[in-house]
């Protein structure tokens, strides 16, 4: 696409019916097999993850809010908060986030209509929906899929404005979207839509100050309240940054691409990602998806709507720098929201192979394409099984170990430190506290001081080592978790 000073790109948007809800109908199927699938594939009893019981203890009065580290926002805890405030079931919030998450996806979706045809939106829709990360993800109380529908949302409306400015509804919709990551993720929010903000402040064939306007306000709600947040708790915005920047391992050029293709084995947090790559079968679509965005590309400057395939192109390619180039770590979550931007130039892309022109060697190409989706289902269903069923598993220690906590009188209010203490802290109903690393919010002084009113304990996972101040402590095994519990009142600062 060239954009020159004397002539707007041509644009030629796909014609759409009155009957909108009959035109969007494919789309709302595959919005509700997304949901089905999650409750079928994503046990809702699964239990809840670390980074869960972080954002859902914000807002339970199950357990004490547990620490909250500066990389973190605010918008998880918004989002749960109709559910957890009230109950502690966790198959309860995760039916609630399968059925948002598939009317997320659903509205996402809509926001591109008249920009393409049905039928490719709702392939763009399955395609992205089938991914393992996406289904995982969909139902768990973290922010990587709502930013990742948030953009899509975002850039369907900024193109829906670039071709009618008179567009109101698209205007603010673009701004809910920026609002939606703006609250998750204010960093990739940034990401995300540094293309369509430079084309709308330095291009003025692009310029829509309403639209501008949107797209600012939404970014200033969630990144506001991250500003603020930065001032009150953590010594400003600067300080925020710089400790973000090193929890997560110190952000500058780091060459990730390798990380982010061993974690699609199912390695939900890949740090440090060491290990031979996984089998070529569970890593080929990575290397499939750029060449169908290169002929989704192809396709779109063939119908002359290059346009609204090139802005969701590079919007997808600056969401993946700071995950592949800037991070010295992986985890597949990260790359959601360049996944849903690929995903409505590849379903275009397939659409033209398998019915487009190509004479005799048509029914070639789509039996070609048929078996590769086929082939990419079957990986992406056996990765998420495995994935499913060892978070399962480790839940469940989570869970014997909090029980087991319990029966040894460590019962709220309490508090526990040591290896896992955040996650199973929530199990419990305890506070958690750590004196080092990502987490440090209290001493070792206070830890015991802590000790002489409440319950306390130190969990070691294997092959660790307890904290030196509660050597002494009682020891107990369960789950592969050695618990040390203090001793009750005074004597917990010498030990029994």
């Amino acid at each position: 696409m060239r954009i020159s000073s004397n002539a707007a790109p041509v644009v030629t948007p796909v014609a759409v019916p009155a009957a909108g809800a009959r035109v969007l109908g494919p789309v709302a199927v595959v919005a509700g097999a997304f949901t089905l699938a999650q409750l079928l594939l994503v046990p809702p009893g699964m239990g809840l993850g670390w980074d869960e019981t972080v954002y859902v203890s914000q807002v339970s009065p199950h357990a004490p809010a547990a620490f909250f580290s500066a990389p973190r926002a605010r918008g998880v805890p918004l989002l749960v908060a109709p559910v957890a405030v009230w109950s502690s079931s966790t198959a309860l919030l995760r039916v609630y986030l399968a059925v948002l998450s598939g009317m997320g996806l659903y509205f996402a979706l809509a926001a591109w209509r008249g920009l393409f045809p049905v039928r490719v939106l709702a392939v763009a829709g399955a395609l992205f929906a089938s991914l393992w990360v996406t289904l995982f993800y969909g139902p768990q109380a973290m922010p990587n899929y709502w930013v990742a529908v948030g953009a899509l949302g975002c850039v369907g409306c900024f193109l829906r404005v670039r071709n009618d400015p008179a567009d109101r509804a698209a205007s603010w919709g673009a701004g809910a979207g920026t609002a939606l990551m703006a609250w998750m993720r204010p960093t990739d929010t940034v990401w995300v839509t540094l293309p369509m903000l430079v084309l709308l402040v330095g291009v003025r064939e692009w310029r829509r100050p309403r639209l501008l306007g949107a797209m600012v306000v939404g970014l200033g709600t969630g990144a506001g309240a991250w500003v603020v947040e930065a001032y009150a708790q953590y010594g400003g915005p600067a300080r925020r940054l710089a400790d973000a920047s090193r929890v997560q391992g110190g952000l500058g050029w780091n060459i990730a691409v390798d990380d982010q293709l061993r974690s699609l084995v199912g390695r939900t947090l890949c740090r440090p990602c060491t290990g031979d790559m996984p089998h070529p079968a569970v890593i080929a679509w990575w290397f499939v998806l750029p060449v169908l965005a290169a002929i989704g590309l192809a396709v779109a400057l063939r119908a002359g709507r290059a346009t609204s395939t090139v802005v969701p192109l590079v919007c997808a390619a600056t969401a993946a720098v700071p995950y592949l180039f800037l991070i010295g770590y992986a985890a597949p979550r990260f790359l959601l929201p360049a996944y849903a931007l690929l995903a409505i130039p590849v379903a275009d892309a397939l659409l033209s192979l398998v019915t487009g022109p190509g004479g005799a060697w048509r029914p070639v190409v789509g039996a070609v394409v048929v078996l590769g989706v086929v082939g990419h289902l079957s990986v992406q269903y056996a990765v998420l099984e495995r994935i499913v069923e060892r978070t399962t598993a480790s839940h469940r220690d989570w869970d014997r170990t909090a029980a087991a906590l319990r029966r040894l009188g460590v019962r709220p209010p309490c508090l526990l430190t040591g290896d896992y203490a955040i996650p199973i802290a929530y199990y419990v109903g305890c506070s958690s506290a750590h004196t080092r690393g990502n987490n440090a919010n209290t001493t070792r002084d206070g830890i015991l001081r802590t000790a002489e009113r409440i319950p306390v304990a130190a969990l070691v996972a294997p092959g660790g080592g307890p904290p030196e101040f509660a050597r002494g402590w009682p020891a107990h095994q369960v789950a592969g978790f050695r618990l040390h519990v203090a001793p009750t009142g005074a004597r917990a600062l010498t030990g029994p």
